[in-house]
């Protein structure tokens, strides 16, 4: 396989194809449209044309376009579509030119293949050759793109050498042209934005190319249709990507600054919020202990009045069995037998003593022989024979009979009958007799089961 062919196929796999050259050709439109306004007939010398798609956009515009290469297969590209493009040596081709007989001078992809001197020949000779107010297109690669400087420029094995914007510029500026301007290009649309970068986009996301376009002196009616595109900013350096990259990262760790700020609060907040819950806890947790304590107290509390009670039911049990077995010893003996008159004699005397005091003796007394009577009488009216005799003898004392007769008819009233009084006793002593008297009751009653 001949060089020129290599050199064909490889710029048709890293060049990219004539579609996306021409179209990228495209963004020099603002310098060149204003050339074909001049009047005279615009003439371009393309060094260096390749495939042609920068001649092919050229007579498109209106330009009386040739172009020059040393590549045999590039030239054929060129001729398969019908473009003015020859066999010759860039200088010699440019210095062929008459002098001021051109609007536009261009090389693209071209300065990076010569030695230095050899370019800033190219760029003294294109000024001669260029009508006033002339531009002059050099584009080569941008060094300041990281992966282009260091890795993607060392493809290409006809390179030299890289050439930094400021330099290229430099020598346009050192030759004479009246203005040049560094024009960077390619780079993506969405490094225009605020889209975020990453260290990727600083290494790669510089404008891969870049063109000095410089423009030769004239009136300065001639150069006014050129100021807003050599005002214009174009592409992006490698300072102003690294600054903005530097800026987002500096936003972005204030923003985790503040974050962690907010979540360090945040955690204050809630260590302060547990601290608190687990005091309320702790609290609580006391609370619970000491009403456990007081409920357990309580209860042996309990435990012991309730074991104190039945020590004293049991003590006042045996002390009951005991008084009761003394009662019945008492009310068993021969003492209390025999003294048991004198008790009923001391009992009527106190009965009747009281009686007196309170005035009730007399009543009393006509009381008791009321029911005396009374019980005399129902018993004499429940024997027939006594109540044949007792009418008999009635009759002859009928006052008597009739005062009989109003008694035993008359409503008895409630009873006067002096009842055992303990008054005379003491509290305790009469408390024991009516415990006795009970007692011995029981007694009489158990016997007679």
């Amino acid at each position: 396989m001949s060089q020129t062919s290599f050199y064909r196929a490889f710029e048709d796999r890293y060049r990219g194809s004539r579609e996306t050259i021409k179209e990228r050709l495209r963004a020099y439109a603002p310098f060149t449209a204003p050339l074909l306004q001049a009047g005279a007939p615009a003439r371009a010398l393309d060094l260096g044309c390749g495939r042609g798609e920068w001649l092919e956009l050229l007579g498109e515009q209106g330009f009386e376009a040739q172009g020059v290469d040393l590549d045999d297969g590039m030239l054929a590209a060129c001729r398969e579509r019908g473009l003015a493009a020859r066999h010759q040596d860039a200088l010699a081709a440019l210095r062929e030119q008459p002098e001021g007989s051109l609007a536009l001078v261009s090389a693209f992809h071209l300065v990076e293949h010569l030695p230095f001197e050899l370019v800033q020949d190219l760029i003294a000779d294109a000024l001669r050759a260029l009508r006033p107010g002339g531009l002059l297109i050099m584009e080569t690669p941008n060094p300041e793109n990281l992966t282009v400087g260091a890795t993607s420029f060392y493809r290409d094995p006809t390179h030299v050498r890289p050439l930094p914007p400021d330099l290229l510029g430099f020598a346009a500026d050192h030759a004479g042209f009246a203005r040049q301007r560094i024009v960077r290009l390619q780079e993506e649309a969405q490094l225009h934005t605020d889209a975020p970068l990453g260290v990727i986009n600083v290494l790669e996301g510089v404008s891969p190319d870049y063109a000095v376009v410089a423009q030769k002196t004239a009136a300065a009616e001639t150069l006014a249709p050129f100021d807003a595109p050599f005002d214009a900013a174009w592409g992006i350096t490698l300072g102003r990507l690294a600054q903005r990259y530097e800026d987002q990262r500096a936003g972005q760790h204030a923003e985790i600054h503040h974050i962690l700020a907010r979540l360090a609060r945040r955690d204050e907040e809630l260590a302060q919020a547990s601290d608190i819950r687990l005091a309320q806890l702790e609290r609580a947790l006391h609370e619970q202990r000491e009403a456990h304590a007081a409920h357990q107290e309580l209860h042996e509390q309990h435990r012991r009045l309730a074991a104190e009670q039945e020590a004293r039911i049991v003590r006042a049990e045996a002390h009951a069995a005991e008084m009761s077995q003394r009662v019945v010893d008492l009310l068993s003996s021969s003492s209390w037998r025999v003294t048991e008159p004198l008790r009923r004699a001391a009992t009527l005397y106190y009965r009747v003593r009281s009686a007196q005091r309170e005035g009730r003796l007399a009543s009393g007394a006509k009381a008791r022989a009321k029911r005396l009577v009374r019980r005399a009488g129902g018993a004499v009216l429940r024997r027939p024979g006594l109540k044949r005799l007792a009418r008999a003898a009635l009759r002859r004392v009928p006052a008597l009979e009739a005062r009989l007769y109003a008694l035993m008819l008359e409503r008895e009233a409630a009873p006067v009958v002096l009842q055992e009084q303990t008054g005379e006793l003491s509290p305790r002593a009469a408390r024991v007799y009516r415990q006795l008297k009970q007692e011995q009751a029981r007694k009489t009653h158990a016997d007679s089961d």
